[in-house]
């Protein structure tokens, strides 16, 4: 062995090794024997190496020796990285006590300097080389870089708390009244991205207000240094001026559209015209109205398109088969409002595939005509065919039958889940009867014909000999859906799914392939062939101009590129729930453009309501995934702070509400504190009967008028509606009310506002009913990351926003007979605590013809009626109670009775499941028959001993 410069020499029969004194573990250690003295040598790269024989002397000498080579290498390597380790060190105790808040960017450099001089050289000095306060000195970074996660977690904790102390006069101070600590923490709480999660009435502009002037007057940014963004022009200058009159701060405030702008002026060297329609969402809306009503004109294939969706797409294509129950497909079918192009409804959608085929071809027909002959006594009501062509007289009935392969071959019709297929195939055997006595011509359709995609052309096919087809002009049909008023809502359709396609830039072949995927089928082929030609027209009618999504996405392009530099530090984004992909795509091209810039986000993913202007809510759902960071291989890296507190809503409201919202699972949890703590139930549901939305409004403010009012000023009451042709007559309310400060919004208007009272109006089912229908179209999941799972999400979040208008009270107005799923979910489920107005709830009964309910009514004779709530479909009609004449008998378990909450009692019909029977007179004499007749011909003999008058049983004396 020879030690030779920074190496130890080693010789071994003829062969040489040489080993780095860095790799040496520890210095050499010798061993006396009877054969001489033993110098072995340690190293962390190779085995150990032993020198036996050695003189005792010449072996501890050199021993002696390479020990000092050892010491003096480690202690130069040491020295030639000093100025670094200081500079490590130093900022890995500044953890420890922070003064400014150890974000994600900002401490992973010094990890990746940490682990890279850990790497090259702390890793490979030995202790015993450099003694015991260097190597203590090394420990302090070397354990940093084994655990970061921990150093970075105690240095947050330890900031914020000495932040929270240092700053709270300026918290306490910078608002009327002194922020909360949920808002003190998302202040100065400085993450790569940090989300605040702001509730109904939480404080959430008070908090990116004190958030901007935090930045300023704590020296982290210059004002200029941070881009403050809101959503509307309003928003944004109250937002600018509350910054500088509560801290004296100028930070101007602006939407997406002005900064946007701003970019593309900057680069381009001046701004292109915008669009006239860009900010005017009803003229974008009649736009699109305009653009389809010229194409229908000019353009014949795109015109067969429109036509084709209007007449056959419009709606949701689902069948019984569809359902399970009577009452689930009863209520679909409502939600549809099957309206033909000749304006009557129909019960079902193959219905509806038929009489607009009728009318498209110029065939002049009657829906459900009473049938021309009268039909002898059968027990059943007036026959009533599907159709009748009226030039012709020949009759159209379709069938609810289904072929279906039997194990030996032969096939059989079958019936919907629902339908009691005996029964059924026995009405059209009787049907097919009396057509072939009265020698009437009986034209039959089936719903196997739909489901083997020839129940049109079929249908041509069996009329061609009884009539001449003279189809409509297609600009006739069109003016006829326009008088319908079905253009209104499909042009929103439309206009939404084009500002979601541009901003999220989707192609045709993207809509397409994900239709596939999500088996839409026809339908959405059908939207497509329309969409296309009207999004090449609506660009072709920019000309030049752009509007607001070609805005947006032109500013991220130049921020991608680099050719717009950023000067910003901060982003504040407000109403963050509100964007979209294209603005969310800005926001990350300018985080991207600087390692330190952060994202700070205030919204509320419960109030996400704008999907028809294009925001997306799974951007706020993955916010981390979207605009968090990266530390020590952890992606997504964000904070969220949830302000928890509402300063709004009583605690009824406040928990119902989000009760309400949270049952679906999608949205992010939060917690609630509420405002105070109601002594009257705060949420009343109040059922109109048909004609009486007025009265019972009335009924309602006269209520809240004449009641205690603790506040001296005048109380506040807020009418909202789904949609804006729910507007009530306002002058004459605020007349008749003077007392009150009566106000109307939709819904959507109504975000950000409060009253001491609101009252929902027309909360009732239906297409344009509440949820609505309309804007849960599942055809906007093709332009939108992932579709909302979740039934009804986004009508779900604005009834969430209607509720928390509210500081005091809300009353909710609902149909009798077509309440909105939300009012029966909210009515029925007691987590809600929700009761009803006195007096307004009847006992509630179940069809026992299809599930629905019965529901009371006045007939024009004045007596009591409960007729099913799908009154459309089901046939089902009782009288009230002989004895009482209000209350519904009802059958009683385990007996052959049916009693009334009276006390009388009645013979329980044999044949149905909800009549009872009464005297009646025949040809032979007097019998028992349901008081369902003629729909049910359910009887029984009169007995002696059993009269039918009502019982009522022994009225029992009280002790």
């Amino acid at each position: 062995m020879e030690i030779d410069g920074e190496h130890l020499r080693i010789m071994r029969r003829g062969r040489i090794a040489s080993i780095s004194l860095q790799s040496l573990a520890s210095p050499p250690s010798i061993r006396k024997g009877m054969l001489g003295t033993a110098l072995t040598i340690t190293s962390d790269v190779h085995n150990d190496v032993t020198l036996k024989g050695a003189s005792h002397l010449d072996a501890r000498a050199f021993s002696k020796e390479l020990k000092e080579a050892w010491v003096r290498f480690n202690l130069l390597a040491l020295e030639k990285e000093a100025a670094r380790l200081e500079r490590v060190l130093a900022a890995v105790r500044a953890l420890e006590g922070p003064t400014s808040y150890p974000a994600a960017c900002k401490v992973s450099p010094l990890l990746d300097d940490a682990r890279a001089l850990d790497t090259s050289l702390l890793s490979k000095l030995q202790s015993e080389a450099i003694g015991p306060e260097a190597t203590a000195r090394i420990a302090v970074v070397r354990k940093f870089a084994g655990d970061p996660r921990t150093a970075r977690a105690n240095g947050i904790s330890a900031f914020v708390t000495a932040e929270l102390d240092r700053w709270k006069d300026f918290f306490d101070t910078i608002e009327s009244k002194p922020l909360t600590p949920e808002q003190r923490l998302s202040i100065v709480v400085d993450e790569d991205a940090t989300l605040v999660l702001a509730g109904a009435g939480s404080g959430k502009t008070s908090v990116i207000t004190a958030k901007a002037a935090y930045l300023v007057k704590a020296g982290i940014r210059r004002p200029e240094e941070i881009l403050l963004l809101a959503f509307a022009k309003n928003a944004a200058a109250e937002m600018s001026e509350r910054v500088e009159a509560r801290s004296g701060v100028p930070i101007v405030a602006r939407t997406f559209h002005a900064i946007a702008y701003d970019i593309i002026g900057i680069v381009e060297g001046s701004k292109p015209a915008l669009a006239d329609h860009a900010t005017d969402d009803l003229a974008f809306t009649n736009l699109i109205k305009q653009i389809l009503k010229d194409l229908v004109r000019s353009q014949s294939a795109v015109s067969k398109a429109i036509i084709q969706w209007f007449a056959h797409f419009l709606v949701e294509p689902k069948t019984e088969w569809d359902f399970n129950t009577k009452h689930e497909f009863y209520t679909h079918m409502e939600s549809q409002d099957l309206r033909t192009l000749q304006g009557e409804k129909v019960k079902s959608y193959e219905e509806l595939q038929i009489a607009n085929w009728l009318y498209e071809n110029g065939v002049e027909y009657e829906y459900e005509p009473v049938y021309e002959h009268k039909i002898p006594e059968t027990g059943r009501r007036d026959y009533q065919p599907d159709f009748r062509l009226t030039e012709s007289g020949i009759y159209i009935e379709h069938f609810g039958v289904r072929r279906q392969k039997m194990s030996n071959g032969s096939e059989r019709l079958v019936t919907a889940p629902f339908v009691d297929r005996d029964k059924y195939l026995a009405g059209m055997v009787w049907k097919r009867q009396v057509h072939a006595e009265h020698e009437t011509i009986l034209i039959e359709t089936y719903s196997y014909e739909r489901q083997e995609g020839r129940l049109l052309t079929g249908l041509a096919e069996k009329l061609a000999p009884h009539v001449t087809l003279k189809p409509r002009p297609l600009d006739t049909i069109y003016d006829r859906i326009v008088e319908l008023k079905q253009v209104d809502e499909f042009s929103k359709l439309l206009g939404t799914f084009l500002r979601k396609f541009k901003s999220g830039g989707y192609s045709l072949q993207d809509c397409e392939a994900k239709s596939v995927r999500m088996k839409q089928g026809q339908r959405a082929r059908a939207f497509l062939d329309v969409f296309a030609p009207v999004f090449e027209e609506y660009q072709r009618r920019l000309d030049g101009r752009i509007d607001f999504e070609d805005m947006i996405l032109r500013a991220a392009h130049y921020a991608e590129t680099g050719r717009y530099v950023s000067p910003f530090r901060h982003i504040l984004v407000d109403e963050f729930q509100d964007i979209s992909q294209s603005r969310a795509r800005l926001v990350k091209a300018l985080k991207a453009q600087h390692p330190d810039v952060r994202v700070f986000a205030v919204g509320d993913d419960w109030q996400s309501i704008f999907r028809f202007a294009g925001s997306d809510i799974h951007l706020m759902r993955h916010f981390g995934r979207e605009f968090g960071g990266s530390f020590d291989g952890e992606a997504g890296l964000h904070r969220t702070v949830d302000l928890g507190r509402t300063f709004r809503s009583v605690d009824q409201i406040a928990f119902a509400a989000r009760t309400f919202v949270l049952r679906n699972p999608a949205q992010i949890q939060k917690r609630i504190v509420p405002a105070g703590t109601a002594t009257e139930p705060a949420i009343r549901i109040v059922t109109v009967s048909r004609n009486e939305d007025e009265r019972k409004l009335s009924d309602v403010l006269s209520a809240l008028a004449t009641g205690p009012n603790p506040e001296a000023k005048p109380a506040t009451v807020l009418l909202l509606g789904r949609y804006r042709f729910l507007e009530p007559d306002m002058q004459g309310l605020r007349r008749c009310f003077s007392q009150l400060r009566i106000t109307f919004k939709t819904i959507h208007a109504s975000k950000g506002l409060e009253a001491d009272h609101v009252i929902l109006l027309n909360a009732d089912s239906g297409r344009t009913g509440f949820p609505s229908e309309i804007v849960d179209d599942l055809l906007l999941s093709l332009v939108s990351p992932e579709e909302e799972a979740y039934q009804n999400a986004e009508e779900r979040r604005v009834m969430y926003v209607a509720m928390t208008r509210a500081r005091h009270t809300m009353t909710i107005l609902a149909s009798n007979a077509r309440p909105s799923a939300f009012v029966t979910e909210l009515k029925n489920d007691p987590a809600y605590g929700i009761v009803a107005a006195p007096g307004a709830e009847q006992e509630a009964h179940v069809c026992g013809e299809c599930g629905g309910r019965l529901l009371g009514v006045t007939g024009q004779d004045g007596r009591i009626w409960y007729r099913c709530e799908h009154v459309q479909h089901c046939a089902n009609l009782l009288p009230a109670c002989p004895s009482c004449a209000t209350a519904l008998p009802r059958r009683a378990d385990g007996t052959m009775e049916t009693r009334c909450t009276c006390g009388a009692s009645y013979p329980t019909c044999p044949e149905c499941e909800d009549g009872w029977l009464v005297e009646r007179s025949g040809t032979y004499g007097r019998f028992l028959g349901c008081v369902r007749y003629p729909t049910c011909v359910g009887k029984a003999k009169i007995s002696a001993a059993e009269r039918p008058v009502a019982r009522r049983p022994r009225r029992r004396t009280r002790n």
